[in-house]
C-alpha cells in the first residue's frame, strides 16, 4: 500500500463507490408492504443530479483516501453525509408516481451502505481530533440541531418512514415517552436499591460475593425470559394484595417490563459502586478518620465523591442498556418504541419497523455521548475531592 494513502479511507472509500454505482439508493414500492424496485442513485435523480452526485461521491471516496489533516477529513465526510441525506428527499419526491397516494419510496442499500461508511469516517475523525468533553457536547448539539433543520424541512417528507410517522404521530409520542419513561425509572429505581447494596457489599465480604453472584445469575436470563417469568408471581400481587392493581401492577404490561428491567440495571449499579469504593485512597480515608468523621460523614463527603466517576459509568451501561431492552417489552403490552418494531414485522412494513427501530438508535447514540462526556468531567485534573 502507498504511504500517502490512509488505511481507513481505502475501505470507507470503496464502501462509498460500491453504494454509489452498485447498490440502490432508493426502492421504489407499488405500497407500503410490497417489494419494490431498486434505482440506483444515478437513476433515482432527475436529469444530471444523479450524475453529478455520483461524481462528487468518486471526490469523497478519493479524498478520503488521500491523508489528509482530520478538519479536512471531517468537513469533507460531513458534505458527503448532508449530500446523500438531501439526494434521498429528492430521489424520493422524484420517485413517487403523480396522485398515487398508495406507492412508498423507502431508502435502499446503496443509501444506508453510504450513511454506514460517511458516519464511521465522522466517527473515526472525532476520534482522533482527541476533542474535549465540552467540544464532544458542542458538536453534539449542532449536529442536532442540522438534523432537525433537515426534518422540520420537509425534504424528506415523501420518504416512506417519515409518512408512517405522519400517519401516526401522535402515537409515535406517546410510546416516545413510555419508552423514556421505563428506561429513565428503571435506572433509577436501581439506583436507589443498588447503592445502597453496593456500599453494604463493599463492606461486608461474603454479602458482596452473595450479591454479585446473583445478580450475575439474573444476567444470564434472556429478557423475553424473564419478562414471561415475571407474569405470574405480578398477576398474583395484582389480584390478592388490595390497591395493587389500582397502581398499575399487572401481570402483563409495563409492570412486569418495568421489573425485569430493574433486574438487569442492578449489576452494573452494584459492582460499580463496590469497585468505586474499593478505589478509594486509603489515605483518603485516613485523613478523614484523623479528623474525627464518622463512617456516614466519611462515606457522604469523601468515598461517594471519589466514587462518582464509577457512579457515572453505571448510569450510562444501564441507560443505554435499557434504552435497548426496554423495545423488547411491547411483546408483554408495556409498549415504547418496539410497538412499531413488532407491528412492522407483524405486518411485513420494514418501514414501520425503522419508525420504532432508529429513534431508539439515536436515543442510545445521544445518551452515550453526553454520558461519556460526563464521565470524563468527573475524571478532569481538579474535579476529584480531596480529604482536608
Amino acid at each position: 500500500m502507498l504511504k500517502g494513502l490512509e488505511k481507513t479511507g481505502v475501505l470507507m472509500g470503496a464502501l462509498i463507490l460500491v453504494a454509489t454505482f452498485a447498490l440502490p439508493f432508493i426502492v421504489v414500492k407499488p405500497n407500503r408492504i410490497l417489494q419494490g424496485q431498486g434505482r440506483s442513485l444515478i437513476e433515482a435523480l432527475p436529469s444530471v443530479s444523479g450524475i453529478a452526485l455520483a461524481a462528487a461521491m468518486v471526490i469523497v471516496a478519493v479524498c478520503l483516501l488521500i491523508r489528509l489533516p482530520p478538519l479536512a477529513r471531517l468537513a469533507i465526510a460531513t458534505a458527503g453525509l448532508l449530500a446523500a441525506i438531501l439526494a434521498l428527499g429528492g430521489a424520493a419526491h422524484a420517485g413517487l408516481p403523480p396522485s398515487n397516494t398508495y406507492a412508498r419510496v423507502s431508502p435502499g442499500s446503496g443509501f444506508w451502505l453510504l450513511l454506514f461508511s460517511l458516519s464511521l469516517t465522522l466517527v473515526d475523525v472525532i476520534a482522533r481530533l482527541r476533542l474535549s468533553p465540552a467540544a464532544r457536547l458542542v458538536l453534539l448539539v449542532i449536529a442536532a440541531a442540522v438534523i432537525g433543520g433537515i426534518f422540520g424541512s420537509g425534504i424528506l417528507a415523501d420518504i416512506s418512514v417519515i409518512k408512517e410517522y405522519a400517519n401516526r404521530s401522535d402515537a409515535f409520542w406517546a410510546e416516545m415517552s413510555r419508552h423514556a419513561m421505563l428506561a429513565l425509572g428503571s435506572m433509577l429505581v436501581a439506583f436507589l436499591i443498588g447503592l445502597p447494596l453496593g456500599v453494604i457489599s463493599h463492606r461486608i465480604s461474603w454479602l458482596r460475593a452473595a450479591a454479585l453472584n446473583t445478580l450475575n445469575i439474573l444476567q444470564t436470563i434472556p429478557s423475553i425470559a424473564l419478562f414471561g417469568l415475571l407474569i405470574l408471581p405480578l398477576g398474583w400481587v395484582a389480584a390478592h394484595i388490595p390497591g395493587a392493581a389500582a397502581i398499575g401492577i399487572s401481570g402483563i404490561g409495563t409492570a412486569p417490563a418495568f421489573v425485569a428491567l430493574v433486574l438487569y440495571s442492578l449489576l452494573p449499579v452494584v459492582a460499580n459502586t463496590v469497585a468505586g469504593l474499593e478505589n478509594v485512597p486509603r489515605e483518603a480515608n485516613d485523613a478523614a478518620r484523623g479528623a474525627g468523621m464518622t463512617d456516614l460523614q466519611r462515606l457522604v463527603s469523601i468515598e461517594f465523591p471519589l466514587t462518582f466517576p464509577s457512579l457515572l459509568a453505571a448510569i450510562r451501561i444501564v441507560l443505554i442498556q435499557n434504552i435497548g431492552m426496554a423495545t423488547i417489552a411491547a411483546l408483554i403490552g408495556g409498549g415504547g418504541m418496539g410497538v412499531f418494531v413488532f407491528q412492522g414485522l407483524g405486518q411485513s412494513a420494514m418501514d414501520l419497523v425503522l419508525l420504532g427501530a432508529l429513534p431508539t438508535v439515536a436515543m442510545s447514540f445521544v445518551a452515550a455521548i453526553v454520558l461519556d462526556a460526563l464521565v470524563d468531567f468527573s475524571r478532569a485534573p481538579g474535579s476529584e475531592v480531596r480529604a482536608t
